[in-house]
């Protein structure tokens, strides 16, 4: 039932948000890395919070509604998916550090769904931005270093992922 809530929710709170490249509804966003938490070992925790692991991040929520509608535990994993970084940390290099390491020390669950996450960004942004991906892609490999406690199937994906990227671009 959660989960279900949780679908309905991140309907509502992106519901007036479109993908930077295709228009599509944002929300399918949260739907697909919902579906890849689904390939492996999860929980209805996870489940809900893969669907909204973006709302605090970009929309108006708030993480006391979070807590208020899906309990301390979702809200738990949602706060590790979320970025910390503020303008006042620098620029986009340093503010990506203070996110990395906020990643690093998530717990084992929400690196997962985070996995997951950059799994259907990189699809997204390697197949719309090639130029941007060079950006992004060297991000996500810093990233993937600390990324150790998730799901082992999505990190070998994830690391696939990136090989393959680095093939294509030579």
């Amino acid at each position: 039932m959660k989960v279900i809530l949780a679908r309905w929710f991140a309907r509502w709170a992106h519901r007036k948000q479109v993908r930077k490249y295709t228009g599509e509804p944002y929300v399918r966003h949260c739907e697909e890395v919902a579906r890849i938490v689904l390939t492996v070992p999860h929980d209805k925790y996870m489940l809900c919070a893969a669907l909204l692991h973006d709302t605090v991040e970009d929309t108006w929520v708030k993480p006391w509604l979070v807590k208020l509608l899906f309990g301390s535990q979702v809200t738990s994993l949602v706060s590790d998916l979320t970025d910390v970084s503020t303008p006042l940390n620098g620029n986009r290099a340093a503010r990506k550090a203070v996110d990395c390491a906020h990643s690093a020390a998530a717990e084992p669950r929400a690196q997962t769904i985070k996995l997951a996450d950059l799994l259907s960004n990189t699809a997204s942004i390697t197949q719309h931005d090639p130029e941007f991906a060079k950006t992004y892609m060297a991000e996500k490999e810093r990233l993937l270093e600390v990324l150790t406690k998730g799901d082992k199937v999505l990190y070998a994906r994830c690391q696939r992922a990136l090989r393959a990227y680095r093939r294509k671009k030579v």
